[in-house]
């Protein structure tokens, strides 16, 4: 049987959970996963599991936030004004707009929280600073 190494493409299916069990994405409801070892398309403790597994074969991990979706940067939270935004815009909170930062790369940001004269954005990904789980399981080395 086949294991899994750097450089093989394979399908997974995942549930990834957060620290409370929630769930906030799995593939159960769609076609798997499908990725490069090592291409760095994913987040590295999840492409760090797949390695070694065989078809067929399922793992539980846990992936520290440094190795998912990094730490949580104050820095990249900003307030800006109301007026930046169409006045007939309903703002809100959780919601994602792309914009651009100081080099021109276009960024999306979230809104984290809403007043009658700001609204907060933040540009870490959603993720950002939280520790995560997934469940794994190799469906094919393609």
């Amino acid at each position: 049987m086949a294991q899994a190494k750097h450089g093989d493409t394979v399908k997974v299916h995942y549930t990834g959970k957060l620290n409370d069990g929630s769930v906030f994405d799995t593939s159960h409801n769609r076609e798997p996963l499908q990725f490069t070892i090592g291409d760095g398309q994913l987040i590295p403790g999840f492409e760090h599991t797949v390695v070694g597994m065989n078809m067929g074969e399922s793992r539980t991990v846990n992936i520290r936030a440094e190795d998912a979706y990094g730490l949580h940067h104050k820095e990249m939270v900003g307030v800006v004004g109301r007026d930046q935004f169409p006045p007939d815009l309903e703002v809100k909170v959780g919601q994602q707009f792309k914009t651009h930062n100081e080099d021109g790369r276009t960024i999306i940001v979230t809104v984290t929280d809403v007043s009658a004269s700001d609204v907060t954005l933040d540009a870490n990904h959603p993720l950002a600073g939280k520790d995560l789980t997934f469940d794994i399981q190799l469906v094919a080395v393609v």
